[in-house]
């Protein structure tokens, strides 16, 4: 485990694989970078992966006042401590991380998987006050169920393989908080030029399929690919046809999508 120090002082933690050039995998809410092990062990024979825990988990630290701006410098941090332009691969709430970042970073490609980007009329109440008001009657178990089926458009956590015995209950804060990044973040205007690719799930939540939607109209450079047969934890599921796209589309930015 290595580690950088972000603007605010905070230590990100991150992990090396492989050999080659490099790549940034950057992993979704109530996770760490391990959640992407898949996909990494895929990208590892090409690439040099780096895999970071965002701050609040893992081997990271966490400041005293969460917001999208302080992960956007978390992840300018490491990229200028990775030599080169790296790719950057980034999932749901570290696609939304990405993004808002991508205009300030050095990197040569951006691919956003299901990025917790959101559009059209905002959901009242909030999933984020639906998920607190659970937490704070003690339920951070049937707050987390919530933010999963609500959220990533599983029908059924508890069907999952991998619930509850993988699932830390106490990253509900950072669920919270992320949440909230969410719903107050407003698409802005695209004009970065780096070649980015939205890639979406066929059976992802319909919110994240809209929003990766908004992005590719939005940006001049990107290109979307909607996935068969997978849902929002794709990179998961299906490491070995996401790693493909990836690969193919950093050689090439016109080989994959429209």
């Amino acid at each position: 485990m290595e580690t950088v120090t972000a603007a605010d002082g905070t230590e990100i933690g991150f992990n090396r694989h492989g050999e080659g050039p490099p790549l940034i995998a950057l992993h979704g809410s109530a996770s760490t970078g391990e959640s992407l092990q898949p996909i990494v062990s895929q990208l590892a024979a090409d690439y040099t992966v780096i895999v970071p825990d965002r701050r609040g988990r893992g081997a990271s630290g966490d400041g005293d006042d969460h917001s999208l701006d302080r992960e956007v410098e978390d992840l300018q941090a490491i990229v200028d401590a990775v030599d080169g332009e790296p790719v950057i691969l980034a999932h749901s709430f570290g696609g939304l991380v990405a993004l808002a970042a991508a205009p300030s970073l050095t990197i040569s490609r951006l691919v956003l998987y299901e990025p917790a980007v959101t559009v059209g009329e905002s959901a009242d109440p909030p999933l984020s006050a639906g998920v607190r008001s659970l937490a704070d009657e003690g339920s951070d178990t049937e707050a987390m169920r919530l933010f999963f089926e609500a959220g990533s458009g599983i029908p059924d956590v508890t069907a999952m393989p991998w619930w509850p015995e993988h699932i830390n209950m106490g990253w509900v804060d950072t669920v919270i908080r992320e949440l909230e990044a969410v719903e107050a973040f407003e698409l802005p205007t695209l004009d970065f030029e780096t070649p980015t690719l939205l890639l979406t799930g066929e059976y992802g939540p319909d919110h994240l399929a809209a929003g990766a939607r908004a992005v590719n109209e939005a940006h001049e450079q990107s290109r979307l690919v909607e996935i068969e047969g997978i849902g929002h934890l794709g990179l998961l599921s299906e490491p070995a046809h996401v790693a493909e796209l990836v690969t193919t589309f950093a050689d090439d930015p016109t080989a994959v999508g429209q």
